[in-house]
């Protein structure tokens, strides 16, 4: 998942997944609040550090991401790098975190630590095999800041001499 404080680097961001030898699947933007938040970081709540990472994921759209890969999930924490922005930038300066990451909680992206959370994140993201009353995470971003661009592939063809 690209975080609120990297989702405005989201092109470099994928990017890199692709660089990692990673194929992007599926991917879906949507606003977390109170309640998703504490549904999808339910081993975090209590903790100390929970209320700003609250705050943090609710300011603003996040980017739910399913990444395929050969042993994706530890292939996506490889890449990631460390949890702690200033260990990444230290550590692994080329990870995904040591790039755009700003802060102990503003570190970019997010991956999943095991299978089994990365099915209950995909399910919570795209909803695949739940039960109706069990929605997945709603689309609710709102796109007020940015534009879009299409090229159709024979513009692209016109233009270039043999």
């Amino acid at each position: 998942m690209i975080k609120p404080d990297a989702y405005m680097e989201m092109g470099k961001v994928i990017d890199e997944v692709y660089a990692n030898g990673f194929k992007l699947n599926r991917m879906k933007m949507s606003r977390f609040n109170a309640s998703t938040v504490q549904q999808f970081y339910a081993e975090h709540v209590g903790k100390p550090f929970f209320a700003n990472l609250s705050a943090h994921m609710t300011s603003d759209v996040a980017i739910g991401m399913e990444l395929v890969n050969p042993d994706a999930v530890a292939g996506w924490r490889e890449a990631i790098g460390p949890t702690n922005t200033a260990t990444a930038k230290a550590e692994a300066p080329n990870s995904i975190r040591g790039k755009f990451g700003t802060d102990g909680t503003k570190n970019a992206v997010h991956g999943a630590d095991s299978c089994g959370s990365y099915k209950r994140e995909s399910t919570f993201f795209f909803g695949d095999g739940v039960e109706p009353s069990k929605k997945p995470m709603q689309t609710t971003a709102v796109l007020n800041n940015c534009s879009l661009c299409l090229i159709k592939p024979h513009i692209l063809a016109e233009g270039q001499t043999g």
